[in-house]
């Protein structure tokens, strides 16, 4: 571990330490050092009879004792995580003031990326390239972020006082002030229930994600942008005008995501859109507040231009009696004055004042253009490209909308109100809640359009698309809810492909839809652009991880040929979770591994739950994702890329069918095994997480889980992640590499096949946080000795065939630091899922009713511990 983090992790455990002594007494310390203790042995020594003492003491402990153990336990991961991260955002940090343009960069930065370009493609056909850029992260509401925000927010206080310790001028008073700050916000930490009382609304979330935007997202993506100026624009950066796109849309389900979830309703679409314009017109009205408080140009030495003055004279008569104020207080200072103009109209478009505010985002470009086109010609261009064109960069990020809102309706559901319709009218009272709901939902979205322009609420996505019918019905509902086409939104409907019938059956379905009326004119409208949803998470419950791979990428590949054929411009939307089971890892690796055509500069992902958190909770971090995923993007256009991509897929084209079928038969008997739905409930906590008020989506989709299908596959990832099995991530992959059996063909595919590299190395993660010791004992809470020994028997095939494939002795051997994180982890994670098995077993064994509000209380406590120490839930 690097000394520094070693320092902190010491330091904050010392500290949390104290106030457990203070706070419990020192008898809880000590339990939670006995247990530590034993667990540590365990790990370190397997054969011992260590972890069988930690269960016993675990067993001995009063159910108060039992909570305060999983609090404590809980809270170090907090700070362990913090300081993790804070130890991530100090190397970045270093590295970026060390680094120099004359300096090689790391392979997945941007100025590599854009160095390679040009070598390949010459430097016009790079600029084009850069030009064209295109990442589009949906942040969505998907209940996989375990901590309450109160926690969250004593974490974020933490950091700011552990990144002041980093101040070498820090000593004497200031440091022991420090440290009590310290203690007092660990002592809150400590005291603040983990665990939420009730549900979060969908309003509540749409402000959890206003958090993001607000700390992070808003000052963080010009400065992106900046940034890649600087890298493309070598010679011309702030004195030329930027070649720099703003390359990034926001999108977000919040609010708009109703599959499956009754409580977003078009009153709460209509909310979630006005929520996000308050915010980010406030965001908009304080920058043009600073920026033209700052603009203090003499009209003698920086002149203002014709059309400056023309703009100068609208304001006035859109405004006689504040222009006449702003111009006393800014006399000379024409650029000065038209911005404070300006930043006065954005207030008066928040306050919905018709008279001052402007009719959307166009007309305040239009403006800045003007201004900063004024100073450019007056010959003071550094001013002209520095706050200005910050601004500007975020006016075009982020409109007055702050992000697209995607609406998203099971197909089903679609189907069940057109009959209803037909049946009985669009008008008629007899009509369901549900179906009335459907239709006010494009009522919202032409209403949204109306107030807040186009862009923010035009795409429509159908959860399981299996027909062409399934997008058209969109249109006719559309049509019965507004009547006539002059009421009608823009409508972009967008199918989405989820289960593998579904993946096979895209491209027919695509050539059908493509020739609906409404299609052909919409492609008209937007130079033939078109946007088609992969989802990872459904696959893979559908067929196994290792088929849902293959499957999806075939499905890639087939859809941009598809595409290539009919001149469309496609934009794959890429429907990934945090956890491996869902697509998770890596965004940058997983955009380089895709199928030649299918980026082409365009990339879009929902991003979930933790992971909002953990890539954009801090500008350093958020930063370097953004620079990560744009840089893989721009190469992942390179024809090198495409032609090895393809290449390997059909060079181990035999390995890909030989893993596709044998996986696919090994997670078969797994999950179709009778019972399988029964048993997977006992041994692991999946109905408990269920209990837990993560968010408003309801976990299953009935009020029992008969099969999986019932299942939602957050649940059903976050379940076998806690059970310490990971199943969804790697299951049918151990037995599948045996089956193809040529060791060397395996290592050669390893070193040529990105698809096939990432999945493995992804998979070496999934395995490196599981633990088959712990895994024994929640299998061993069923009655299926057979479906255990089948569960084991693939968790040891999978790590040894893995090992010897990449090479190893061990998991994450060749990752320093990540793979000491995990090991010194996994003790810690082990004695909350020793206080999670016990229970556990006393729910499985029909606890006496007066017992079970207090069992799944710890029960729950110690998910959220376990998620902390896993840093993953689903």
């Amino acid at each position: 571990m690097p000394e520094q983090l070693r320092r902190d992790v010491r330091l904050l455990g010392d500290l949390l330490g104290q106030i457990l002594s203070e706070a419990v007494g020192a008898d809880l310390l000590e339990d939670v050092e006995c247990l530590r203790a034993l667990v540590i042995l365990a790990a370190t020594s397997p054969e011992s009879s260590a972890l069988q003492e930690a269960e016993a003491l675990v067993d001995s402990f009063t159910p108060q004792r039992a909570e305060d153990v999983a609090r404590a336990f809980s809270c170090y991961f907090h700070l362990v995580n913090l300081a993790e991260e804070h130890h991530r955002v100090r190397v970045l940090r270093e590295r970026e003031s060390a680094l120099t343009p004359s300096q090689s960069h790391p392979e997945d930065s941007l100025p590599s990326a854009l160095r390679a370009l040009e070598e390949e493609v010459g430097a016009q056909d790079a600029r084009a390239r850069v030009a064209g850029l295109e990442f589009r992260p949906v942040l969505t509401a998907h209940p996989t972020e375990a901590r309450r925000r109160a926690i969250a927010s004593a974490i974020r206080r933490i950091t700011v006082l552990l990144a002041a310790r980093d101040d070498h001028g820090l000593g004497g008073v200031a440091l022991r002030e420090n440290t009590e700050q310290l203690l007092a916000e660990i002592d809150g930490l400590w005291r603040t229930s983990p665990l939420r009382m009730t549900k979060p609304s969908p309003l509540d979330e749409v402000r959890t994600a206003m958090g993001v935007f607000d700390e992070t997202l808003f000052t963080v993506l010009p400065e992106v942008y900046r940034r890649l100026e600087n890298w493309v624009n070598v010679d011309g950066a702030g004195l030329t005008a930027p070649v720099a796109p703003a390359f990034v849309r926001l999108g977000t389900w919040i609010g708009g995501d109703r599959d499956g979830n009754p409580n977003v309703t078009a009153a709460i679409t209509r909310q979630a859109a006005a929520i996000a314009n308050e915010h980010v017109l406030r965001a908009l009205e304080n920058v043009a507040l600073r920026v033209g408080r700052t603009m203090t140009l003499d009209a003698a030495t920086t002149p203002a231009s014709p059309a400056l003055d023309e703009l100068w004279l609208s304001q006035r008569q859109l405004a006689p009696e504040l222009t006449t104020e702003i111009a006393l207080r800014s006399p000379n200072e024409p650029h000065r004055r038209a911005l404070l103009v300006i930043a006065r109209r954005i207030e008066a478009t928040r306050l919905r004042d018709a008279d001052l505010a402007y009719a959307g985002a166009d007309g305040l470009l239009d403006d800045l253009m003007v201004v900063q086109d004024s100073l450019v010609a007056a010959g003071a261009k550094r001013v002209a490209y520095s706050d200005l064109q910050q601004f500007l960069w975020q006016v075009q990020t982020f409109g007055f909308h702050l992000a697209e809102m995607e609406m998203r309706q099971h197909s089903q559901v679609h189907r069940e109100a057109l009959a209803e319709i037909a049946e009985h009218g669009a008008d008629s009272p007899a009509l369901s809640e549900r179906t009335v709901e459907v239709l006010d939902t494009f009522r919202a979205m032409a209403s949204i359009q109306q107030r807040y322009g186009t862009p923010a609420a035009r795409r429509y996505i159908v959860s399981f698309t299996q027909c062409a019918d399934d997008l058209a019905n969109v249109y006719t509902l559309a049509d019965h809810a507004l009547g006539s086409p002059e009421k009608m939104p823009v409508l972009d409907v967008v199918p989405l492909f989820e289960t593998f019938a579904d993946l096979q059956a895209a491209t027919e379905i695509l050539t059908e839809i493509v020739d609906h009326p409404r299609v052909v004119a919409r492609l008209a409208q937007t130079e033939r652009r078109m946007e088609v949803m992969l989802g990872y998470s459904d696959s893979s419950k559908d067929v196994g991880p290792v088929s849902a791979t293959l499957a999806l990428y075939d499905a890639q590949s087939r859809i941009s040929k598809w595409a290539q054929d009919n001149n469309i411009t496609l934009t794959l939307f890429h429907g990934r979770g945090g956890a491996l089971g869902r697509g998770g890892g890596p965004a940058n690796r997983a955009v380089l591994a895709q199928p030649p055509g299918s980026v082409d500069g365009r990339f879009k992902l929902t991003e979930q739950g933790e992971v909002i958190a953990a890539r954009y909770g801090d500008p350093v971090i958020a930063t370097r994702h953004i620079e990560q995923v744009a840089a893989a993007t721009l190469l992942q256009s390179l024809p090198s890329v495409g032609e090895h991509n393809a290449a390997a897929a059909e060079r181990f084209s035999g390995v890909a069918a030989t893993l596709d079928a044998v996986s696919r038969e090994r997670f078969f008997e797994l999950v179709h095994a009778e019972g399988f739905p029964k048993w997977f409930a006992q041994v692991t906590p999946q109905e408990e997480i269920g209990l837990l008020p993560l968010g408003s989506r309801p976990a299953k989709r009935g009020l029992s889980v008969n099969s999986l299908d019932d299942l939602r596959a957050i649940p059903w990832v976050f379940a076998w992640t806690q059970a310490r099995i990971n199943l969804t991530g790697w299951f049918g992959l151990g037995t599948a590499l045996a089956g193809v059996g040529d060791l060397d063909e395996l290592q050669a595919a390893y070193r040529e096949w990105p698809l096939f590299s990432t999945m493995i190395d992804n998979v070496e993660m999934s395995l490196a946080k599981t633990d088959d010791r712990i895994a024994e004992r929640y299998l061993a809470l069923g009655d299926r000795e057979d479906l255990a020994t089948l569960v084991l028997a693939e968790m040891a095939i999978t790590k040894e065939w893995v090992l010897k494939v990449t090479g190893k002795t061990r998991m994450l051997a060749d990752m320093r630091v990540l793979g000491r994180a995990v090991q010194l982890r996994s003790p810690y994670v082990d004695a909350l899922s020793l206080i999670q098995l016990r229970a556990l077993r006393a729910l499985r064994r029909g606890a006496p009713a007066e017992d079970i509000p207090e069992l799944q209380r710890l029960l729950l406590l110690s998910v959220n511990g376990v998620a902390a120490g896993l840093q993953n839930t689903g």
